[in-house]
């Protein structure tokens, strides 16, 4: 009876993801206006590689050809949600990028049910992203916007992707390798951007604390509890960034919410919890997808 309840450690490590990437989005309001966004996604990538590559130290000889073929696509992917998703930060607001990112992950929920009670918290989740979404604002840059949902469709990627190659290659291993090819994926677009030149010796510091807590640790978190939580739930829980995102604004960067946005995170953490109880009996039964 006990294997078939959620396992709390790969629960709290999808939280501890959240609640890093966020604190990391408060780091990175220091370099993003100095550097653009295409070199802050290289700072992120390369530093959180060089991070993994000194504490992992991954056996690049011993992978074989189908950890190879789950591994590299899986690092193209992660290396091109960090890129777009940036550029649509620089040109549409954080809550507008984040809603419309979150369509992804969303939809991949919706094809991958099949009870219909998950359809009640998918639509609780939806609605906390509608009240959310500035739908009055005419203003939207429609590229941004454009290049936040394509960054939804790559984040719905990595998590199919971080589950294959979770059953086929240690997790530390998987996000170590997988971020040298996203290394591959942003490098062109930093050098090309021209902002290098911007940047000084004061942010190596940010640069770093950026690395570890929106890629390094959350990454490493996140192909951890993919080896055992199903990809539904993983989506759903990671719904609840909006409300950390809510909490870490507060704390880090005194941005207050409206009765209206407080109510979306409400409606975000009833479909987190719902979907989560809902799916403790199929926790045992679950495959990694392969």
């Amino acid at each position: 009876m006990q294997k078939n309840k959620i396992p709390i450690r790969p629960l709290l490590a999808v939280l501890g993801s959240i609640l890093s990437v966020q604190i990391g989005a408060a780091i990175a309001k220091e370099l993003f206006p100095a550097i653009g966004a295409a070199l802050t996604a290289m700072l992120r990538i390369g530093l959180s590689a060089l991070l993994l590559l000194a504490v992992n130290r991954p056996g690049f000889n011993t992978l074989s050809r189908v950890q190879w073929r789950a591994v590299i696509p899986y690092g193209l992917c992660l290396g091109a949600m960090n890129l777009i998703f940036y550029l649509a930060l620089s040109r549409i607001p954080l809550g507008i990028a984040v809603t419309l990112e979150f369509m992804g992950p969303l939809l991949l929920v919706v094809f991958s049910s099949k009870r219909a009670i998950e359809f009640l918290w998918i639509l609780l989740a939806a609605g906390g992203i509608a009240l959310m979404t500035p739908w009055n604002n005419t203003n939207i840059d429609l590229f941004g916007a454009c290049m936040a949902l394509l960054a939804g469709a790559f984040w719905a990627g990595y998590i199919v992707m971080g589950r294959r190659v979770s059953a086929v290659l240690d997790g530390r291993q998987a996000v170590t390798i997988g971020m040298l090819f996203a290394l591959l994926v942003a490098l062109p677009f930093a050098l090309g951007s021209g902002t290098i030149v911007n940047f000084k010796s004061s942010m190596i510091i940010p640069a770093l604390a950026l690395a570890l807590f929106c890629s390094a640790v959350p990454f490493s978190l996140e192909i951890y509890s993919l080896k055992y939580i199903p990809t539904k739930t993983f989506s759903i829980l990671m719904s609840m960034e909006p409300a950390v995102a809510a909490i870490c604004g507060l704390i880090f960067l005194k941005e207050f919410l409206s009765v209206q946005e407080y109510a979306a995170v409400v409606l975000v953490v009833i479909a987190s919890v719902g979907a989560t109880i809902g799916n403790r009996k199929d926790m045992g039964k679950i495959a990694p997808e392969v």
